[in-house]
């Protein structure tokens, strides 16, 4: 009787050991924005051209704002009404440009690099907001 105890156990032990060491079941393939499957290395390289992508973007923002900046002196140094109304009209165009493409920046970055990057690597019109208004400085009517 101890014998057949003991090969029970030794059984329940084998067949243990040998369920453990099944393989384990393979992840979901990963997708892309295109639902392209995509290997672990192609979403890694997707991931940091998706991280590089952003870099430039705020960098391109940064020159943007800086140049806004500048024009924005300028004008409140012109003195004949006419040149001023047309060029704080151009300020106006690059306000609402800066400010789409910051709202553009927020929605990238949430959309991210998370577990991958998704639809934030496409261009998505009226998502995160409207865009930044045009200062209301009253402008000579033409």
């Amino acid at each position: 009787m101890r014998y057949a105890s003991f090969l029970w156990a030794l059984l329940l032990v084998l067949f243990s050991l040998a369920w453990a060491q099944e393989e384990p079941k393979p992840s979901p393939p990963l997708k892309g924005p295109t639902g392209v499957v995509m290997s672990p290395e192609e979403h890694q390289k997707m991931v940091e051209m998706h991280k590089r992508h952003l870099a430039a973007m705020q960098a391109d923002l940064d020159k943007m704002k800086a140049a806004l900046e500048q024009m924005k002196a300028n004008v409140a140094k012109i003195r004949d009404a006419n040149e001023k109304a047309r060029w704080q009209s151009n300020v106006d165009l690059w306000t609402v440009m800066v400010g789409h493409m910051e709202q553009m920046m927020k929605h990238m970055n949430m959309m991210g690099v998370g577990p991958g990057p998704g639809p934030g690597m496409m261009h998505h019109h009226g998502m995160g907001g409207p865009p930044t208004p045009p200062p209301s400085e009253s402008k000579p009517q033409l």
